[in-house]
């Protein structure tokens, strides 16, 4: 599946120019500031196979039980993103499919690092409060006065020499990790009943804290920065999370009306919001300032169905084809059934995450796989109903695909805590060995229990190793073979639970 998605990468980069140009690709050149490297095309194509199997054999290395389909269906859409960006390259003579390709080895750095460093989720719950410090100054500092700039009103990068970073995209994820945390511990509190109203029992005003902090700080947000997108993506993300957490529909009630009165707050305090709002009702109305979002719906009718052929159509006619609206660039190469093919592969990250989620016996695990899943699903549905005229047009880039390096980075580190969550709840917490040992597996470790012609060695049960995933001991007469004899005739049972006598 990997050397698949791989190859599929490599052929949309390489069929560009032999639909374009009738030859292969031209030397290609990363460089950053000084530094400069680079050689012929397939140098660049045997760069990316190295880069997708080195994620995979470290993964199978660190990771063996993790979701095998998860990290294919991402080396695709990144393969798609760079193809798409290199056949955008052809129109305006720049390099950015290179520049994507440097920040893909940086991305593939943060991936190694999570999936070797961090085996085990459940490490992340014991710094609740860090999560929280870091997610809230990630994302107020772009309002320093050195550090951040404002771009198409909004006020979300922060710039550094000729760098620039959007570091909301990394404090989606810490703020997932936050929020899971937070209400693994008070979920109990927040899930009490209050007053019944239509039959919907509604939270306790002693119990509103919680969610008006994270209101008035989305507010805070939209006030200052001015950007709606990470407004609604911060405050959705927690509101969801709770919901999730609680089990109580008065939580996601009480959320929308305020996600409702977040919207109302920017449309009419903040000129372009408003503008978004006119160019999503009435685009037509105004094609100077509106022409991105016409240019993609002529786009999208030039594709029709089918498409008009990879690097056969004109989607460097829409500005930000290559970030913001990437998906009409797809939509009118790949046409509609290959824009809602790379939807579906979005839905099926989201999919296995959430299945992770149902299937993990622990509150945290279960919290953070859905925010992770839930925050994907959210990016993905707001910038593309945007592009599409769905939704208004919001700043938020489409995972994978787009180009810019803080999305990528970003989407790399969640990628491999979907993968360490997946590994989690997919191991089995017991194997039998072909030596005739138990093995009780750990977070970080493993417990031997020895076997004696198929029984333990000892009647009284060894200690669980320190971080031990909770799991019954096995019967000695599941495997065909008596038990010694017991002082008391009877057969050895299953230790009590920690911390029960028994």
């Amino acid at each position: 599946m990997m050397l698949f998605a791989l190859a599929l990468g490599a052929a949309g980069y390489v069929l560009t120019s032999l639909n374009q140009n009738g030859t292969f690709p031209a030397d290609w050149l990363m460089s950053a500031g000084p530094l400069q490297f680079g050689g012929p095309w397939f140098v660049g194509v045997a760069a990316w196979f190295a880069l997708g199997l080195l994620c995979w054999g470290i993964t199978v290395w660190r990771l063996p039980y993790a979701d095998p389909l998860i990290l294919p269906v991402a080396f695709l859409l990144t393969g798609l993103g760079v193809s798409m960006i290199h056949r955008l390259d052809q129109a305006d003579g720049k390099r950015s499919a290179e520049l994507q390709m440097l920040w893909l080895f940086l991305a593939v750095a943060v991936f190694i690092a999570v999936v070797v460093w961090l085996r085990d989720h459940r490490r992340l719950q014991r710094y609740t409060y860090l999560w929280f410090l870091a997610g809230f100054l990630l994302l107020l500092a772009p309002l320093l006065p050195v550090l951040g700039k404002e771009n198409h009103g909004a006020r979300i990068w922060i710039e550094v020499g000729p760098f620039s970073f959007q570091p909301a995209e990394i404090a989606r994820i810490v703020l997932s990790i936050a929020f899971a945390a937070y209400l693994v511990e008070k979920k109990d509190v927040l899930a009490m009943a209050g007053r019944r109203f239509l039959g919907i029992d509604f939270p306790r005003p002693r119990d509103l804290g919680p969610i008006l902090i994270a209101w008035g700080f989305a507010l805070v947000i939209l006030v200052f920065q001015k950007d709606l997108g990470t407004t609604l993506l911060f405050f959705g993300l927690f509101v969801a999370m709770l919901y999730v957490a609680t089990e109580r529909p008065s939580w996601a009630i009480l959320g929308t009306l305020m996600v409702v009165v977040l919207g109302v707050v920017g449309y009419n305090a903040f000129g372009h919001v408003q503008t978004r709002f006119e160019s999503w009702l009435n685009p037509f109305a105004d094609y100077d300032r509106n022409g991105q979002v016409i240019n993609a719906q002529f786009g999208f009718a030039w594709g029709g169905l089918f498409g008009s052929g990879w690097g056969e159509g004109r989607p460097y006619l829409t500005p930000l084809a290559k970030n913001d609206f990437i998906a009409a660039a797809l939509g009118e190469e790949l046409g509609l059934f290959g824009l809602v093919a790379v939807i579906l592969l979005f839905g099926f990250i989201v999919a296995r995450l959430l299945r992770a989620a149902l299937g993990s016996g622990e509150g945290f695990g279960k919290l953070l796989a859905t925010g992770l899943a839930f925050v994907f699903a959210l990016q993905v549905f707001v910038i593309v109903g945007g592009v599409t005229r769905l939704l208004p047009l919001t700043g938020l880039t489409t995972p994978f695909v787009s180009q810019g390096g803080s999305s990528l980075l970003s989407n790399f580190l969640l990628l491999g805590l979907m993968l360490t969550i997946t590994h989690q709840v997919r191991r089995p917490p017991l194997e039998h060995a072909e030596t005739g040992e138990y093995v009780l597996l750990s977070a970080d470790a493993t417990q031997t229990l020895p076997v004696v012609g198929g029984a333990r060695a000892a009647t009284e049960p060894a200690a669980p190793a320190a971080g031990a995933v909770d799991a019954p001991r096995p019967d000695p007469e599941d495997f065909g073979a008596p038990g010694p004899e017991p002082i008391a005739a009877s057969p050895i049972t299953a230790p009590p639970p920690d911390g029960e006598a028994p």
